[in-house]
Formats: C-alpha cells, sequence, structure tokens
C-alpha cells in the first residue's frame, strides 16, 4: 500500500489541455477523452494525445495506460479497437474476460486479463466501458515494480473515468435514515445473501446508530463441519484493523506529552534506522503509519522467516529495507513500519521492558481496557481454546475447507501493524469512542478531540477522493466523510467503517478470505441503506462472485496436481535465502511439499508460456506463492518475488 505526508497536490477544476508530451504534470489535472469522457491524470506522469487516445506514462518509463475511444458492436470488439489504436503489434494471449458491474455512469463493463510469464514481471489487462453508443478502452502495460508503486496513481485514473456529463453520487444534501429494526434486516439479509454467494462460513457482525449498537451478533459458523455458531463474542484476527488501535496509544500519549506528532522518531529511540539515512532523518511520529515514506511493501521477509523473529528484529529489519520512491511521493503500505509505530510508543512508556511484552502491557492499559475491549488479545494461545473463529479457504477444487493456522503466527514479531483478536462486541466499542471524539460512555475522555483527529487528517493521497492518515482511509466520494480500515490475514478478513457527520458505524469480521467480498461490499450496502442510494451492491455482489468463480477455475485450469514427476526430479532437496530462511523439498505420497520450518504447502507445477517452470503453493490460505525454477551462480535455484523484489533461494547441503 502506499503514502503523501508533505507533499500538497492540487486538484485543477475544470477539463484542461494536456502539457506536451514529455512535460510531467505539476498537479493532478482533470482531463477529457476525444469522447467527453472525465478523468484525473496524476502529478508527475506525462500525457500524450493523438486522435482519440490519450497515453498516460508514470515517471518510470516502463509503463503505460492508455484511453482509447473506439465504437464498436460490443467489448470484445471495443478492446480490439483499443489495441489496435494504442500497440498494432501487440499479439499478447487472452487469460480471460470477465464482466463487471455497471459503475459510475458507465453501463456495460468488461475486464480482459492476459497471460503473463513470472519472468516478465509484467501487469496486463484492459477494460472496455460503455456509456450509450461510446466506448472507451483502458489498457494498462506495466511493469510490476512500477504498477505496485504507482497504484494509487493508477487507481486514480480509472476511479475517475466518467462519461461526459455524469453527475456523480452525493449524499451531503441527505439526512441518513435510522438504522431501525426494517433497515437492519435488510443488511443483515444482504450478509446472508454474499455469504451464501461465496461460501463464508462466519461472519461477526455489529451496527451502530446515533453512536449506540443497534445490532451485534453473529451468522454461520466458526469452524466448517462443526455446530458452533458464530456470535457477538467470537473472536476474530482482524489483521490491520489493528493499525488504528496502535495510533490510537500515540495519541494518548502525545496527550500525556511523553511525544509530539511532529518528534522525529529518533529522538524518542536512537536505534530507529530505515535503509536510507535520508528518509530516517524526515521519518516523524506521524510518519510511522503513514505509508507514505517511500518503504515499499516487503511482506516475505516477516511472511517466511519468523521462526526467530522478535519485536526488536522486526524493528532493526527496517535498517536493511530501502524506498523506491521520494518522501511523500507515492502512496506505498509498510507492515514493519507500522509495527514500528506500536513499538516506539511501548518504548517510549516503558523503555527497560522488552519491546513486545511493553506494547502488550500499554495496550491493556490505556487502549482495550479503558475501551471495554476485556478479550481483545494478541495472545493466539489463549484465544485459541475459546471461542475463536477458524480461518478458511478454496482447496485445489475450488471447495472451501477449513486451514491452518501456521503462517498466521508470522504476525505476531509485528503485531502493532495487525495481530489484534477482537470480536464485532468489543471493536464496536471502539468505533463508539471514534464516533464520542474519544470520550467514553461514561464520561471520561479517553483521548483528547485534537489527538484524536490527527489520526483522520491526510498524510498521503490514495485516490481521487481518498487519501490515507494514521491507520485510517479517509473517503469523501460522496461527498461525506467516511473513515474506515481493513484488515487481511490468512483466513480472516474484516473491516470497519464509521460516518462522522452520522454518528453510524459497522464492524464486519469474518473466517475465509473470500470474506473480503462481503466487506466491500456491505460499505456499499450500508450506504444505500442510509441514503436511499443507487441499488448498486447485490448486482456487484453477484457480478463478483462470477468473477471469482471464472478466475478460480482459469487458476486452476494451468496447474498440474500432482506436480509433473520430471520437473519434480529437477529440484534441490534443500534451498537457502537469507532473507527467507531454509526451504526443505519433500515428497508425501503423490505430493510434494515445500516447507519452511514454520509453515509448509503442497505445490503444484506449471509451465509458463516462456518456458520456464514454476512451482505454486496450493493449500487453503497460502495458495498462490510462485517459485520459478532457475539457476544462480550454476547452483539450482527457486526465485520468488513481490512486486518490487526478488528472492533467490539457493541450492543448499547445510543440514
Amino acid at each position: 500500500m502506499r503514502y503523501i505526508g508533505v507533499l500538497i497536490l492540487a486538484l485543477v477544476l475544470g477539463v484542461a489541455s494536456p502539457a506536451s508530451a514529455g512535460e510531467p504534470l505539476a498537479a493532478d489535472t482533470a482531463l477529457a477523452t476525444a469522447s467527453g469522457a472525465t478523468f484525473t491524470a496524476p502529478t508527475g506522469w506525462q500525457v500524450a494525445t493523438a486522435g482519440n487516445k490519450n497515453i498516460l506514462e508514470p515517471p518510470e518509463a516502463d509503463s503505460r495506460l492508455a484511453l482509447v475511444d473506439v465504437q464498436a458492436a460490443n467489448a470484445d470488439a471495443a478492446v480490439a479497437a483499443g489495441w489496435a489504436a494504442y500497440r498494432a503489434d501487440a499479439n499478447r494471449p487472452l487469460r480471460l474476460a470477465t464482466p463487471q458491474a455497471p459503475y459510475n455512469g458507465w453501463e456495460e463493463r468488461r475486464i480482459f486479463s492476459y497471460e503473463t510469464s513470472p519472468n516478465e514481471k509484467a501487469v496486463v489487462y484492459a477494460m472496455a466501458w460503455r456509456a450509450g453508443q461510446d466506448w472507451t478502452v483502458v489498457i494498462v502495460d506495466a511493469s510490476r515494480a512500477t504498477f505496485e508503486k504507482r497504484y494509487a496513481a493508477f487507481s486514480l485514473v480509472t476511479a475517475s473515468l466518467r462519461p461526459k456529463g455524469y453527475r456523480r453520487e452525493q449524499f451531503a444534501d441527505r439526512k441518513a435514515h435510522p438504522l431501525d429494526a426494517e433497515r437492519i434486516a435488510v443488511l443483515k439479509d444482504f450478509v446472508r445473501n454474499v455469504m451464501e454467494k461465496f461460501d463464508i462460513p462466519g461472519v461477526g457482525l455489529s451496527l451502530i446508530d446515533n453512536g449506540k449498537v443497534v445490532f451485534e451478533g453473529g451468522f454461520g459458523v466458526k469452524t466448517l463441519g462443526k455446530p458452533d455458531p458464530v456470535d457477538a463474542d467470537t473472536l476474530f484476527l482482524a489483521a490491520s484493523n489493528t493499525k488504528a488501535m496502535t495510533t490510537l496509544l500515540l495519541a494518548e500519549l502525545v496527550d500525556e506529552r511523553k511525544m509530539r506528532w511532529d518528534q522525529p522518531v529518533t529522538e524518542l529511540y536512537p536505534p530507529f534506522r530505515l535503509g536510507d539515512a535520508e528518509t530516517t532523518r524526515q521519518v516523524l511520529v506521524k510518519h510511522l503509519v503513514c505509508a507514505c515514506t517511500g518503504l515499499p511493501r516487503q511482506d516475505f521477509e516477516w511472511l517466511f522467516n519468523f521462526g526467530l523473529a522478535t519485536p526488536l528484529s522486526s524493528l532493526a529489519s527496517l535498517a536493511t529495507m530501502q524506498p523506491t520512491s521520494r518522501f511523500g511521493e507515492a502512496y506505498q503500505y509498510s507492515n514493519p513500519m507500522a509495527a514500528a509505530a506500536g513499538y516506539v510508543g511501548a518504548h517510549v512508556v516503558d523503555p527497560q521492558q522488552e519491546l513486545g511484552a511493553a506494547y502488550d502491557a500499554a495496550m491493556r492499559s490505556k487502549v482495550f481496557g479503558p475501551l471495554g475491549m476485556t478479550n481483545t488479545t494478541f495472545d493466539f494461545v489463549k484465544v485459541l481454546v475459546g471461542n475463536a473463529a477458524s480461518p478458511h479457504d478454496l482447496d485445489i477444487d475450488g471447495k472451501t475447507v477449513p486451514a491452518r493456522m501456521d503462517i498466521n503466527y508470522s504476525v505476531v514479531p509485528i503485531r502493532p501493524a495487525g495481530g489484534m483478536w477482537t470480536s464485532p462486541r468489543e471493536l464496536a466499542k471502539y468505533l463508539q469512542m471514534e464516533l464520542a471524539l474519544g470520550r467514553l460512555p461514561d464520561g471520561t475522555q479517553l483521548v483528547s478531540k485534537e489527538s484524536l483527529l490527527e489520526r483522520r487528517k491526510s498524510q498521503i493521497r490514495t485516490g481521487e477522493d481518498q487519501a490515507y492518515g494514521m491507520g485510517l482511509w479517509i473517503n469523501t466520494q460522496y461527498g461525506i466523510p467516511i473513515v474506515s480500515h481493513g484488515g487481511s490475514l490468512f483466513g480472516y478478513k474484516s473491516d470497519m467503517i464509521f460516518l462522522p457527520d452520522h454518528g453510524v458505524g459497522a464492524v464486519i469480521l469474518t473466517n475465509s478470505d473470500s470474506g473480503g467480498n462481503l466487506t466491500w461490499l456491505l460499505r456499499r450496502r450500508l450506504l444505500e441503506v442510509l441514503f436511499d442510494g443507487k441499488p448498486e451492491a447485490v448486482e456487484q455482489a453477484r457480478v463478483a462472485a462470477e468473477q471469482r468463480l471464472a478466475n478460480r477455475a482459469k487458476w486452476r485450469e494451468r496447474l498440474v496436481v500432482p506436480p509433473a514427476a520430471a520437473e519434480v526430479e529437477k529440484l534441490a532437496a534443500r534451498y537457502s535465502s537469507p532473507a527467507l530462511g531454509t526451504l526443505s523439498v519433500r515428497r508425501q505420497g503423490d505430493a510434494t511439499i515445500f516447507d519452511f520450518g514454520t509453515w509448509r504447502s503442497a505445490v503444484a507445477s506449471r509451465r509458463n508460456d516462456d518456458g520456464t517452470t514454476s512451482f505454486i503453493t496450493i493449500d487453503p490460505t497460502v495458495d498462490g506463492f510462485t517459485f520459478v525454477v532457475g539457476e544462480h551462480d550454476g547452483k539450482r535455484a527457486l526465485v520468488i518475488r513481490d512486486s518490487q523484489h526478488e528472492y533467490p533461494l539457493i541450492e543448499s547441503s547445510a543440514p
């Protein structure tokens, strides 16, 4: 994910002419295509216009986003015409074409993804959107590294693309309906419907209206195959929703004058280091969870090699991480940086105690305890013997099954970024405090209004009407402020959302990777119920379910399970990487297992279009990690990549 901080972007009003080719835009700039469709071009990008096409190029010269206006009989013909106008020599094989729900004035939409081989490190897709008789084709032809680094900017273009004359839906002049019994029933029915469409085993839900909880309860079961139902007190791994709780701790410390939002972090914790000295000097307390420092998402190191990790080693690992954009230039999300926020705060509270124990104690005494969140914890052992939901995901044949917990323990050393277990009842207490501007039900002011609201100020723009604060998203696309955050770990997806001007909030916790679909769909359905919004969520759910099934089937189509014996025979028994640890390859019947010690998975093989072979993990929740067979300094190697980093695991004979 990503960031902005000190950079202030001026949005140009009206429709401007693009800068001449080669001249980067000085600000986010509203432009129009030949047919009159409007869009916003990002700061620092170049725009070249010729006839019916606009070509947008980020500061990196390895990526393009094309907007092409065409007349066509259907989406397939429109995309073909779009490619012909953008790159007539392009002949990349189509992977899959699936429908998208109507949105933003577009009456018909379709997305086309294309085959790429891992070693290409490419992101290629197209979208054909129709309004009336006019089609606008969007083509993204990018390197993976630039696409991730500039993801917010790519999203700004596509999210702002609207047909000529379209007026955006706004709720600023509407009074929110109360969440009465009838409207609560509508939301509950929607949850049940989406659970069925996406095969989500269990959901915990809380709804708040006028600052009061009007519903709290559960749907479905904690574990498939067992009768125990989810209830209001069932604990789920809330993942990145932890970040807002961590910055609440920092807000209290600001009130206590133990730190300042604008204080250099090195003054509070002198060992604090990033991989770049200049960036280290710029990081203030408010930047620890701002996604604005230039550090890219770099999760594989803590996901793969957490067996011996500690809070101290996790904090120290930041010194090995290099920024890939300038401070405040782009939104890039960093879990290790968010973890540093909690540990630096904990060190301020108790500099003599081990960082993890200090953080746990500070959260109990300053956050969870005062809020009445008595069962909310970071203690996996305590949670898993009680009223807790189990993780679930799809098996290789597309059936939802219970999954192992092992890889979720990776969050323990960086728990201020995502290690919180909580229930719908208890997380709702936190939202009530946010809506009450820091006041608890008994009238006590837990945190000052000023320090609380500082966390909701934009630190980095993430889209047309979106920004990231300190562990909180701020969205104003409907003319009203909506504050939220999501959470994602293996087999758990969650969301919390509140509307400060209306006293409304919602908590949703799920025990399945497919639950991520419910979280964003419920946001839309809640707004529809509150403000008589356009009825879009039901159709969005139907189309998203169709996309999910089609994508899963296409992914499965090219996998060989069990993996091709000839390819397995070429593997070494053991590989190692300084960053990711040791990988053992072993046979278990017909299956081949990749075992990292702390977690493991069966693998499939895949023959890529460029002739290379990949081994891909297929166990529920850890499916999709892709290892490309290669060679490094004359030894057998497996290469795994995230978007901006490459990790070769080299053949090793060490025991």
